[in-house]
């Protein structure tokens, strides 16, 4: 990856997906490397706090259901769900994370189908799953996240599921350090410019969009949902690890992730 200038600034859609595309493609083997183990081949974790579906259950039944994961990456939860019995199809927009997926599909076995798509142009048909999901997918890193929400309320069916999980949005506050530096309140909540990496020509290469709680819950709602829930996972006692701007540290202080859980009324 080039080096980049970090800013608070507008981005358009087609600048932040141009930038969302390129980043992960450059990254996708480093960034496979430094969190392949943490993820798993075919597991399902929420956040770096280590919230399992298994344990949480934040999906509901998946056995016979047919599911869709936005943002997959490498797709460890895709092949979780389809080891569970679902039905599930598996979409991103990097090339570069789907051939990691493709290749984790040979070694465990477990194939999901594998789908480059862009999240908010879905290429499915409206009614055609019963839940969606997405773990830090794709939800940051789309200017127009409302329409994320349209589309998935489409394709979904009454009384479908669609759970998110993305950084907690008052983590927009401090700066992105494990360490005491991280916490010290520098920025405002309220700005919603997002974070963006530029190169020396000022084009975006990587972009990551805030929103605040009740602006992600206003994008339900507008969309169609019902919220059932919003998890806060604590940091779990005998968790050292750190990842990013996630650390013990700061975890047992402020939570660092929101679990969004919403519904498709019938």
């Amino acid at each position: 990856m080039t080096d980049s200038a970090v800013t608070r600034r507008p981005v358009t859609q087609a600048e932040s997906r141009r930038a969302s595309r390129g980043w992960w493609d450059a990254g996708a083997d480093e960034y496979q490397a430094e969190h392949g183990e943490f993820l798993g081949v075919a597991d399902f974790v929420w956040c770096p706090e280590g919230v399992r579906e298994a344990d949480a259950g934040l999906l509901g039944p998946v056995a016979g259901a047919r599911v869709l994961e936005v943002g997959c990456g490498a797709a460890p939860c895709a092949r979780w769900l389809r080891s569970q019995g679902a039905d599930v199809v598996a979409v991103d927009l990097s090339a570069g994370m789907l051939r990691h997926a493709a290749r984790l599909n040979a070694v465990s076995g477990i194939h999901p189908p594998l789908v480059q798509a862009d999240a908010g142009d879905l290429p499915f048909a409206d009614r055609a799953f019963d839940v969606a999901c997405t773990a830090f997918g794709a939800v940051p890193f789309v200017a127009d996240s409302g329409r994320v929400m349209r589309e998935v309320h489409r394709v979904l069916r009454p009384g479908g599921r669609w759970v998110f999980s993305v950084t907690h949005p008052m983590r927009w506050i401090f700066l992105d350090d494990p360490g005491e530096g991280g916490l010290v309140a520098v920025h405002s909540y309220f700005d919603r410019r997002p974070y963006v990496e530029q190169d020396e020509d000022g084009r975006p290469t990587y972009v990551e969009q805030h929103r605040t709680l009740g602006d992600r819950i206003r994008e339900l709602v507008a969309a169609g949902f019902v919220l059932q829930d919003l998890v806060e996972p604590e940091w779990p006692d005998g968790h050292e690890k750190e990842w990013g701007q996630w650390s013990p540290l700061r975890g047992r202080l402020f939570p660092g992730t929101a679990i969004f859980v919403a519904r498709k009324p019938d």
